[in-house]
């Protein structure tokens, strides 16, 4: 998962960054409100960890102005205010989670692994499978209904972003940000050269995933 975390702690986000990249995870750090709005609203993480009281702009508001710009990324908000109200201001907001600081590292986990099973992007121990694939993150193998072969860094990281949103019409740039990293210089040639090596791979362990373009849109996995 590409995580996008908005704290202004930085002793408390390098433990967190650490513990996380451990899980392989990709962690993107933001220390302040606007700037993390900033990088919330490209659309290009899988979820975000969002403490509450942050300068410039609190939490609570960047995550009411990106919902109303339409982002749906999910969102589990980090707060010391635990009471009964907090918790609820903080759900109707928009947020997907709450957890109350100080907190235990296994029970952060364990909330992110919940909350990419409901959104069809996170599986028990590396394994994501759409179809008749199963890729292994931590490995970067790749298994279909005829061949296994081991992908490229770079590969690897695309096909998870299309097995986390199966079925999904993905925008160009989103694909770009969330392979790439939203501040990487890199032409959108690059794209569609790892879209030919990815669906030659496919093809090589003989999955019947279809790989579509988009025209002017993006690309799609579909079953």
């Amino acid at each position: 998962m590409k995580i996008l975390l908005i704290e202004d702690d930085k002793n408390l986000c390098d433990t967190l960054a650490f513990q996380l990249e451990k899980e392989h995870h990709s962690v993107e750090i933001c220390h302040d409100g606007r700037d993390g709005l900033d990088l919330f609203l490209q659309d290009a993480h899988d979820i975000v960890l969002l403490d509450r009281m942050l300068p410039t702009m609190n939490g609570l508001l960047v995550l009411r102005k990106a919902r109303e710009q339409g982002i749906l990324t999910p969102v589990i908000i980090l707060t010391a205010l635990g009471e009964l109200y907090d918790r609820i201001e903080g759900l109707d907001t928009g947020a997907d989670d709450y957890i109350v600081k100080p907190f235990a590292f296994e029970e952060l986990s364990a909330r992110i692994r919940s909350i990419g099973r409901r959104n069809g992007s996170y599986s028990e121990d590396n394994l994501l499978s759409f179809g008749d694939i199963t890729y292994d993150t931590g490995l970067r193998e790749l298994k279909g209904p005829g061949n296994t072969l081991q992908l490229s860094g770079r590969e690897g990281r695309l096909l998870e972003v299309f097995l986390q949103n199966p079925e999904t019409s993905l925008r160009r740039m989103v694909i770009l940000s969330r392979v790439w990293g939203t501040d990487a210089e890199v032409e959108e040639g690059n794209l569609d050269t790892y879209i030919h090596f990815l669906r030659k791979r496919l093809k090589y362990v003989e999955s019947r995933l279809n790989l579509k373009t988009i025209r002017g849109v993006g690309y799609i996995l579909e079953n």
